[in-house]
């Protein structure tokens, strides 16, 4: 089946022979099979035409990280918070990550894929077509491979693409709280391996951070992971200058995320080894803290960034890229192209897929969102209200 999208008012991607974004206006778009088989003025004929009355247009947002492997949102964490306490202080009183472990190793298979269906339905219809899902609110062995299969199942039955993430490296689960090392060896020796035989996981990510993984911790467990085929992923930097994006530029990571509180000299190092820097400013909103990424800092220094929403059951549970999109413009100071192009392409290629998806080129998976307004600026310009007219997913008209 072959698609034509036609009077398209401007067309927003990131264009890979100019290496820039590009605004393309009164432009058509053919799909055949699921791909991109032609943009121009003026392309051929196929068996059905969409008209997007002028719309805008922009690639289907890539979510670079997302934690949706679980049962119950964590809404007790929030009043917490409001009620003065900090991400630490909640931690240490049995809330944060360890709270949702119980939940998830007594639910069952099919609950666990209920959950996940139901919130990849909305992260879908907010205009994201490929999302990263982590695991790590199981921390077993048991647990995080039946996290893995969760993720497995949905990607096969739901439209939505789920690159899946292993994390075991969340947190120490409360039975290895006084004998940690023997948990960082079962991630080693037993969890790793086994979850590189599954065949589901694609990364490995580690919570590198002051109470969760030192660095000698989260370095043999990101060595272990490469060695085992992995591709490494790491949570850095949020709460203090803590050495994740030395580490990260230490052991190729793909990606460095949250880096809130990273220096300009571990900046330099990720941009010397080619890690992109992943930015969350929806869980530094979540959290009411004022220090946001040093997103202008990186920009000057060479530092390629993505965007996603680090949705999770505590501490951010925003689900649309579009309002990410928004923080991201008022609070780190990016230009909307630059915002878009986080959210699109360097997310893709943060999850290695950037030949497939995360921009509107020939050759391509037709992700593609048709907006119900007619200008990229009004993405960020209007927040929390994006109405869409149309989702095409891989050649698929979804609405």
């Amino acid at each position: 089946m072959s698609l034509k999208l036609i009077n398209i008012g401007e067309l927003v991607t990131y264009n890979s022979e100019k290496k820039s974004m590009v605004i393309l206006k009164d432009i058509e778009i053919a799909i055949e099979n699921g791909k991109i088989s032609d943009i121009g003025t003026l392309v051929g004929d196929c068996d059905e035409i969409l008209d997007c009355k002028k719309k805008l247009i922009t690639p289907g947002y890539i979510d670079s990280h997302t934690h949706p492997v679980f049962v119950n949102s964590r809404y007790n964490d929030f009043f917490d918070r409001l009620s003065g306490l900090t991400y630490k202080n909640i931690q240490e009183k049995g809330g944060g990550i360890i709270s949702s472990i119980k939940d998830v190793r007594k639910a069952s298979y099919k609950k666990l894929i209920r959950c996940v269906k139901d919130r990849m339905d909305r992260f879908i219809n907010m205009g994201t077509t490929t999302v990263e899902c982590k695991t790590g609110y199981g921390l077993s062995l048991e647990s995080e491979l039946k996290s893995l299969d969760v993720l497995d199942k949905v990607n096969s039955i739901h439209e939505i693409d789920i690159i899946a993430t292993f994390m075991g490296a969340h947190a120490i689960p409360p039975e290895y709280t006084n004998n940690r090392s023997d948990y960082v060896k079962i991630i080693c020796d037993d969890m790793i391996p086994s979850v590189k035989k599954q065949g589901i996981a694609i990364f490995n990510d580690v919570f590198c951070e002051e109470g969760y993984f030192s660095i000698e911790e989260s370095r043999k467990i990101m060595l272990t992971a490469k060695l085992h085929g992995l591709f490494n992923r790491i949570h850095a930097d949020e709460f203090n200058d803590f050495g994740g994006g030395e580490l990260a530029a230490e052991t190729h990571a793909i990606s460095a995320d949250h880096l809130m509180n990273i220096s300009e000299k571990n900046i330099e190092k990720m941009v010397d080894n080619g890690v992109i820097g992943t930015l969350l400013p929806g869980t530094t909103f979540s959290l009411g803290i004022n220090n946001y990424a040093p997103y202008k800092k990186m920009k000057e220094m060479g530092l390629e960034i993505a965007l996603a929403t680090d949705y999770n059951p505590g501490s951010c549970n925003i689900k649309s890229m579009s309002f990410i999109i928004s923080l991201a413009c008022i609070f780190l100071g990016m230009n909307p192209l630059d915002a878009i192009k986080a959210a699109t392409y360097t997310s893709a290629k943060s999850l290695l897929i950037d030949k497939v998806t995360g921009s509107i080129e020939v050759g391509k998976n037709s992700d593609i969102v048709v907006w119900d307004f007619d200008s990229h600026i009004k993405i960020p310009f209007m927040v929390t209200n994006h109405p869409i007219k149309h989702i095409i997913k891989s050649g698929k008209l979804l609405n």
